[in-house]
C-alpha cells in the first residue's frame, strides 16, 4: 500500500507539474527527480531524439556526476537506450557490467550503477526520446515497475508534445503578424510612390537588407512613421 501510494503521488507531481506555466526544462528536471525517488534509482535520465543527428541526447538528469553527464550521445540503434528508441520497446538489465550492448562500463563502475530500466517516450507510436533509470545495487525490475515507468515516460512525452505544439502556434502567429505588417506597408508605398506591388516589396527587402533589420522591423517602423505624418494632417 506504501509503495502504491508513493506511485500515486509521484504521477499526482508530475501531472501538477504538466500543467503548471513552468518551463519545458523545468518540467523535466521535476521528471527525473521524481522518478529517481520512486524508483529508487540513484540516476535517472531522459533522452530526447536529435532527428537530423539520429541520435539520442541527454536533457534532463538529477545526476550530479560530470563524468555521467558528459557522456557523448548514443546513436539510434546502438547500446541499451539505442536499442530501446529503435524497437520502441522496455528492456532492462539486471547488471549493465556484464552486458555487452551496454557501451559506459568505466563509467557505470565509477558511478556504482548496477540495473538499468530503459523505457521510450512515444508520441502517437513515434518514439522522441528515452527515460533510463539506474541503481545501485543489483535488482530485477518488476511487472509493476515497469508500468509506472511507462506512466511517468507517457506523462513526460504529453509535455514535450504540448511545449511543442505552443511553440509551433507561435511561431504561425508571429509570421501572420510579420505578413500583415509587411501587406500594410508595401500598400503604402504602393500609394505614396506610384511602385507596383513586387517594386514595393523589393524596397523593403532592400532596406531591410542595407540596415541590417528583418522586413517586420522595417514595415513597422514605415506604419509608425506613416501614422504619424497622418496624425499631422489631421491636426
Amino acid at each position: 500500500m506504501k509503495e502504491n501510494e508513493k506511485q500515486l503521488e509521484a504521477l499526482f507531481k508530475i501531472s501538477k507539474a504538466i500543467a503548471s506555466d513552468n518551463y519545458l526544462e523545468d518540467i523535466l528536471k521535476l521528471i527525473v527527480a521524481v522518478t529517481a525517488q520512486v524508483m529508487n534509482s540513484n540516476i535517472c535520465t531522459l533522452m530526447l531524439i536529435d532527428e537530423r543527428k539520429k541520435e539520442l541526447t541527454i536533457r534532463a538528469t538529477q545526476s550530479v556526476s560530470d563524468e555521467y553527464n558528459k557522456k557523448p550521445p548514443i546513436k539510434i540503434g546502438e547500446g541499451i537506450s539505442g536499442k530501446v528508441a529503435k524497437e520502441n520497446k522496455p528492456i532492462s538489465v539486471k547488471d549493465v557490467g556484464l552486458e555487452k550492448e551496454y557501451k559506459y562500463h568505466d563509467m557505470a563502475k565509477n558511478e556504482g550503477l548496477k540495473s538499468l530500466l530503459c523505457v521510450p517516450l512515444t508520441v502517437k507510436g513515434k518514439v522522441i526520446g528515452v527515460i533510463n533509470c539506474y541503481t545501485p545495487v543489483p535488482h530485477e525490475f518488476s511487472y509493476g515497475e515497469i508500468n509506472i515507468l511507462k506512466t511517468i515516460a507517457h506523462q513526460a512525452a504529453v509535455a514535450i508534445e504540448n511545449t511543442e505544439l505552443m511553440v509551433k502556434t507561435r511561431v504561425i502567429q508571429e509570421e501572420l503578424e510579420s505578413r500583415k505588417r509587411i501587406e500594410r506597408a508595401k500598400g503604402m508605398l504602393m500609394e505614396e510612390e506610384k511602385l507596383t506591388e513586387q517594386e514595393a516589396y523589393n524596397k523593403i527587402q532592400k532596406f531591410a537588407m542595407d540596415n541590417r533589420k528583418t522586413m517586420k522591423e522595417i514595415a513597422e517602423a514605415m506604419i509608425l512613421a506613416y501614422d504619424m505624418r497622418q496624425g499631422k494632417k489631421k491636426k
